[in-house]
């Protein structure tokens, strides 16, 4: 009888131990999030500035790998350049509401620890052989395509038309 409530209450201690080790787990990244959050809204002109430098790259790269011609290509950087002051608004709203829970979240899972979940591997059949509709589907997106990036590059002249004109 003496065994049987010596473990119960081993048990109970181990359990109380793991709680309060959760508890103190959740503080502690309570605490970080509150750090983040203080370090956003006090190094605001660093963040603006890494926000502006990921622009500048991004808005470039994006630019180059969709946009083919040469003319509609500057005038999209032209564009991008001046709807830079939007973006740092928008993007720094947008950083000091998620960034600091996005950070956290991930500080926390890297130290947490735990066991990756092994996953069977899947057998996939690469020997698809594509339907003619789908061939058709295929061209009407080309087509498509084709028509829109048409339709805004004529977009992009008539802004810049307009704005040439209105100096």
């Amino acid at each position: 009888m003496t065994t049987v409530i010596t473990k119960s209450s081993q048990n109970l201690v181990q359990i109380q131990q793991q709680l309060a080790e959760e508890d103190r787990e959740q503080e502690r990244v309570k605490n970080v999030l509150l750090l983040l959050e203080h370090l956003v809204e006090r190094e605001e002109t660093t963040v603006k500035m890494i926000l502006d430098c990921l622009y500048d790259i991004g808005s470039v790269n994006l630019i180059n790998k969709k946009i083919n011609p040469r003319l509609l290509n500057k005038i999209m950087k032209f564009i991008a350049k001046r709807s830079k002051p939007v973006f740092r608004i928008v993007a720094l709203y947008w950083f000091k509401k998620n960034c600091p829970q996005l950070i956290t979240d991930w500080l926390h899972e890297q130290v947490t620890f735990k066991e990756p979940e092994e996953t069977a591997p899947q057998v996939v059949d690469a020997t698809i052989v594509p339907s003619p509709e789908a061939e058709i589907y295929n061209q009407e997106i080309k087509y498509l395509r084709s028509q829109v990036k048409l339709l805004a590059g004529g977009l992009i002249v008539v802004i810049v038309f307009f704005m040439t004109t209105s100096f």
